[in-house]
């Protein structure tokens, strides 16, 4: 008997609303739901294809124990024994650092996701936490810390109000968006053209949001913080400068001028490959603008000056008045925030409060660089303990982490090691335990992360459209039950967890003047909660002290956990709006223009005016039917233009001899590939392109269809030497790489 369930789609970061059909526990069709208040019947391939991925049958139904050297299937109990067995001996031998975290991206598209890795990492004091953030978008985070004093207090481009939006190495074609929460982002695109406004996208290849611009520039890569700081300097030279109604809220305007002094059209444009006109051009067409929004992702972070260029693309928007500006880029408001607190300062946010074992490197938002992992499980210092224990959540490091053979390597030497994951990949393989999440249409839905990066507020929640399969055990459970298992607990009911920050949050609202439940008994608050089991419990406290909260009451007709569940297509919370200087939590209570780390790092930036790579550079992409390397298991996902090729130029094909479709070696500084090529003219010359989370054919996984198509690992060719000083970000574009046909030699690339 078919039925229908509603379900929010995990796959990528629009979070669009499905209407899947069930046939008995089976997902057998997904499409749009029309109704949702967000996405209103969009879907790409991925959410089409729900069905296909929650059905995997390489998806691990129980965990896994290693015994006698082999992976075996055990129970439940079984296994968490043998977890608080492997991690309590290394904390009390070697202490808490010497146990490693690696939170991988899938943490933030789940709702177990959200609400646990940060009671794991507590829980066990570790300093050693890496994740994908720093792979990716961590430069963004940090700059944000240093204007705006909270990491994750991120601005948004309001996609449906802007007339002008200024795209840089962002595909959202592709992507469907990123720190940019926007279901149907290509039509918000067309629809922004279709009411006169500008689409300027700049990136080194012709994407297909390129294709869909008013004007692309072709950008040489890495090179985007020269060509936004010129900018810059063009609207403070020209006087073109007006932040409006943000003027009294920014510390260090006067100081701006002389800061970017030297950074010139005409002293960037070489090593941009962008002439000086069409720089000063950009910036007056920007200034000129009714509204505008400058929107930059991962491949303006993942290289070498990562974090200058998303500081620099929000100053652009303050500098035209476009930040906190309908139009603009605003910053959103997320039901489950807590209740804003009074505008004043707040404590800031600091860089570097401790540093990398073994090469110093400083530590950001509390993580340190995920291309340290190796080097602090396999180099011994007189500073302490190397890592001697991993923890991995929803993470791949061996394919997502440069140098995938090195850590390959160190994963083998560890004590012990235990994965969430629900496959045996590249590096689950490597576990003592593998405890795998159910599959997502038997999981509730919350999106934690993305409503505080989504272009209009709205609060969606789903339970599981598929009761829990006998033998499978919810990813709540199971990270509250490692939490347990890992700080010495093991075997005390899970429920305490949830119980236990239900307590200390209400203890800590109750004490604070602004909340909505300030005065009153915490007790008499915990017992009005409801839900079906702890994390319901925990959303519904979060969703009554947020800013649309029933506050216990205080504010009849708010939000509840009760109310969300009468409105299963979401509820639709408004347009963004300003909120300056309210969510300031700098010491100055300003937006902190020139901050001192990134005053300290701009000399670096101008000697970058003169530096150049000579030969080629490589480039990422990623294709709209894959996320990272989740979802090269799935048959409808692969195939078709979702391959592992090499994009070259046609003259620099021609040059190296050669011809599409043949085999090429790829030399980078941490080692080769050999993938087919692919002579087209969407990438400049001068500039190759790989996809990346590709390279499934490491031996030990099962990930059948994977490793028919295997593909390699683009992040071989890196060392792990190559980073954004500030935020620790690998820089994975705009490296020089060496390349010859299969029969030709390489020399080494310097």
């Amino acid at each position: 008997m078919s039925r229908t369930a509603l379900r929010i789609c995990p796959l990528c970061e629009a979070t669009c609303g499905l209407t899947l059909t069930v046939d008995g526990t089976r997902v057998t069709s997904a499409r749009g739901d029309r109704d949702d208040v967000f996405s209103k019947g969009f879907i790409c391939a991925k959410g089409a294809a729900f069905g296909a991925v929650d059905g995997d049958p390489d998806r691990l139904r129980g965990p896994l124990v290693r015994r006698d050297g082999e992976l075996r299937e055990a129970t439940w109990e079984e296994a968490f024994a043998a977890v608080a067995a492997g991690i309590r001996p290394v904390v009390e031998r070697h202490g808490p650092h010497a146990v490693g975290v690696v939170l991988g991206n899938p943490n933030v598209h789940t709702m177990a996701g959200g609400l646990y890795p940060p009671l794991l990492i507590g829980g066990l004091g570790t300093r050693s936490v890496f994740s994908a953030s720093t792979v990716d978008q961590m430069p963004k985070h940090v700059a944000c810390g240093l204007l705006y004093g909270d990491a994750n207090l991120i601005p948004v481009p309001d996609l449906d109000r802007t007339s002008h939006l200024l795209l840089i190495g962002a595909n959202p074609l592709e992507s469907n968006g990123s720190l940019c929460t926007a279901p149907d982002f290509p039509g918000r695109l067309k629809a922004l053209k279709a009411r006169g406004g500008t689409l300027t996208v700049i990136d080194p290849r012709r994407t297909r949001t390129a294709g869909l611009a008013d004007r692309h520039i072709a950008i040489r890569p890495g090179a985007d913080a020269l060509l936004l700081a010129a900018m810059a300097h063009v609207l403070l030279e020209e006087d073109l400068a007006d932040p409006r109604d943000l003027t009294p809220h920014l510390q260090g305007l006067d100081q701006l001028a002389d800061a970017l002094r030297d950074f010139t059209p005409e002293a960037v444009a070489g090593a941009c490959d962008v002439g000086a006109d069409t720089i000063r051009a950009l910036a007056r067409e920007l200034a000129a603008a009714p509204t505008a929004a400058v929107y930059a992702r991962i491949g303006s972070c993942t290289v070498p000056h990562g974090t200058l260029a998303s500081w620099l693309v929000d100053v652009l928007n303050i500098l035209t008045g476009n930040l906190d500006r309908p139009g603009g880029a605003l910053f959103p408001q997320a039901a489950t925030d807590r209740t804003p607190r009074p505008a004043g300062p707040g404590r800031g946010f600091t860089l570097g409060r401790w540093r990398s074992r073994v090469s110093g490197h400083p530590e950001a938002k509390g993580e340190v660089p995920l291309s340290a992992l190796a080097e602090e499980i396999d180099t011994a210092t007189a500073d302490g303990e190397p890592v001697r224990a991993v923890i991995t959540v929803a993470a791949n490091p061996v394919l997502s982490a440069p140098d995938g053979h090195r850590l390959d390597k160190a994963l083998g030497s560890l004590d012990f090691m235990v994965s969430v994951d629900p496959y045996l990949n590249e590096t689950s393989r490597h576990a003592d335990v593998v405890l795998p999440p159910p599959p997502p249409s038997q999981s509730p839905h919350h999106d934690v992360a993305f409503n505080r990066l989504a272009v209009r507020n709205q609060v969606r929640h789903t339970r599981p459209a598929v009761p829990l399969e006998p033998g499978r055990m919810a990813e709540t459970e199971i990270l509250a039950r490692l939490i347990l298992a890992v700080t010495g607990m093991h075997g005390a009911d899970p429920a305490a967890v949830d119980t236990m920050v239900v307590e200390q949050t209400l203890a800590a609202a109750v004490e604070e003047a602004h909340s909505p439940v300030h005065g009153r008994d915490p007790r008499e608050l915990a017992a009005q909660l409801t839900g079906v089991d702890g994390p319901e419990r925990r959303l519904d406290m979060m969703l009554r002290l947020g800013p649309y909260g029933d506050g216990f009451g205080a504010r009849p007709g708010g939000l509840s956990l009760a109310r969300l569940l009468d409105h299963p297509h979401g509820i639709d919370l408004g347009p963004l709006a300003p909120r300056l200087p309210q969510p300031l939590k700098t010491r100055s209570g300003k937006v902190e223009l020139l901050p001192g780390p990134i005053a300290e790092d701009l000399p670096r930036l101008r000697r970058a005016m003169t530096e150049r790579a000579e030969g080629l550079v490589l480039v990422g992409r990623r294709h709209l039917r894959s996320n990272n390397s989740w979802m090269h298991n799935v048959p409808a996902l692969t195939g078709g233009t979702n391959r592992c090729t090499l994009h070259i130029h046609p003259e620099d094909a021609a040059r190296l001899g050669v011809t599409d479709g043949a085999p090429v070696r790829v030399k980078g500084a941490g080692g080769e590939v050999t993938a087919p090529a692919e002579v087209t003219d969407v990438v400049r010359p001068g500039v190759v392109s790989l996809p990346h989370g590709w390279g499934h054919d490491r031996p030990g996984t099962r990930l059948r269809h994977a490793a028919t198509d295997p593909g390699v690992n683009v992040n071989q060719l890196l060392d792990g030497s190559l980073l954004d000083p500030l935020s620790g970000n690998a820089v994975l574009n705009g490296v020089p790489v060496k390349l010859a046909p299969v029969t030709a030699q390489l020399g080494p690339v310097t």
